[in-house]
């Protein structure tokens, strides 16, 4: 496949992006590339990401893209090698889209998740499981998929229905399911037969079904709540065969019971306000949980992991919520760690632990966050297509911004925003993969 070099901003005619202004304000040129990297006190692994181009790339600490594959993904996800008999370099994706077959359908939406189906590929690109409904309607995937322990595959996807009692004529109700590597569906669950689990109150359920925006909940995060010290001691809630959801617009993040279908854990809607002064100067922790709004890739950490067992979540603050709740106007985004069973802040990264301004830091939408083997943390501030890793004490150790552009919902706007960015480890290639860890000195 491709291999080539990406440029970065500490080599010698460091590369150029002609960016389009995304939310905040930003340069008309900015660096590509990796801007930052101190190998001492960052933790080497490979990324993964689908760029605005509708790519999938793989990238070394030195930026070098190392492999691509022609599919996107929302997101691509690597494979572990023990889940498909040891194979290296395995990815779900999107494997085909569908014109005409998406969200379009519902008068006032965007054309989006419309792929027709999705599949898992491998190293040299080739599909070797695809997957559509029977019926000839799209899959409709979004936001995530995940290979299980079983074989099976399990994927978020909007179905369009008529709820009852909301004012919009139709709606995108999120939902999962289970697939075989046959095709067949063997567990389905929608979240609008759930509504009175998510603890809204009456008055919050009447603006919510009053609402006119189709995607009324926004489901952008599914994942299994896989093994953890919480069902090892005995709490039947955190079940590793359970799915943790999170609603960008509900501002809620919920775990849902496998056997029976109701929610048995939830964190949300309706929080403490935020401290006035968290824009601007780190606060203390252990704390209850504040003010989450917009939020995304809420997962427990992996078992093995520093932190193993809590809740990282990438706390957007963008505006969301029934009703939308207040942001601070010179606010940031937040990346948090969570105790969820006492349901406290263990850790949090704003920019201020930077030494930032609180802008400094800030995606209204997409973003994730993942822990590293040495306690940093990889953040992709997706809005921007910048991804780095901070130290727990919030130093940045790595850092690069994605060259890679494409159309943001129409062809006469572009953008280099990325949904999602993974962490890959060095043995998840084929044997004789490159990859480099040379030192990058920021001017």
């Amino acid at each position: 496949m491709m291999t080539k070099s990406i440029p970065h901003f500490g080599a010698l005619g460091a590369a150029l992006l002609f960016a389009a202004g995304a939310a905040w304000a930003e340069p008309s040129v900015v660096p590509t590339g990796v801007t930052r990297y101190d190998p001492a006190k960052a933790y080497g692994t490979y990324v993964l990401f689908c760029g605005a181009d509708n790519h999938t790339h793989l990238i070394d600490m030195d930026g070098n893209e190392v492999h691509r594959w022609t599919e996107k993904g929302l997101p691509s996800v690597a494979i572990d090698p023990a889940l498909v008999d040891g194979a290296k370099g395995h990815l779900l994706v999107q494997t085909s889209q569908a014109p005409g077959g998406g969200t379009e359908k519902i008068p006032g939406v965007a054309a989006i998740f419309g792929d027709a189906t999705v599949g898992e590929v491998d190293w040299n690109d080739h599909v070797v499981w695809n997957w559509g409904p029977a019926n000839g309607t799209p899959a409709r995937q979004h936001h995530d998929i995940r290979r299980l322990p079983n074989g099976n595959t399990l994927i978020l996807y909007n179905r369009i229905v008529s709820l009852p009692g909301f004012k919009a004529p139709k709606q995108l109700d999120d939902a999962v399911e289970e697939v075989t590597p046959g095709g067949k569906v063997v567990w389905n669950w929608a979240i609008g037969d759930h509504l009175n689990e998510l603890g809204f109150t009456p008055a919050e359920l009447v603006l919510l079904k009053s609402s006119l925006n189709a995607d009324y909940l926004h489901i952008n995060n599914m994942t299994p709540v896989g093994a953890n010290k919480w069902f090892d001691g005995g709490d039947q809630r955190f079940n590793p065969d359970n799915v943790l959801i999170d609603s960008r617009n509900g501002n809620f993040i919920i775990i849902i019971d496998r056997a029976t279908g109701h929610v048995v854990w939830r964190l949300g809607p309706d929080y403490p306000p935020l401290t006035v002064s968290y824009s601007w100067r780190p606060q203390t922790v252990p704390r209850p949980v504040d003010q989450l709004s917009g939020q995304h890739d809420a997962h427990l950490i992996e078992a093995g992991l520093p932190g193993a067992g809590d809740l990282l979540v990438f706390d957007n603050q963008g505006e969301a919520g029934y009703p939308a709740v207040p942001l601070a106007a010179t606010g940031g985004s937040r990346v948090l760690e969570i105790d969820p069973e006492r349901k406290q802040i263990v850790w949090e990264y704003t920019a201020a632990n930077s030494h930032q301004a609180p802008w400094g830091f800030a995606s209204s939408f997409i973003s994730s966050a993942r822990r590293l083997p040495n306690g940093n943390t990889l953040i992709d501030e997706g809005m921007d297509g910048r991804f780095f890793q901070v130290t727990p004490a919030g130093e940045i150790v790595w850092e690069y911004v994605s060259p890679f552009k494409g159309p943001y919902l129409s062809n006469d706007l572009t953008s280099n925003w990325v949904y999602r960015a993974q962490p890959v480890p060095y043995d998840w290639v084929p044997a004789g993969t490159p990859h480099a860890e040379k030192p990058i000195t920021t001017p």
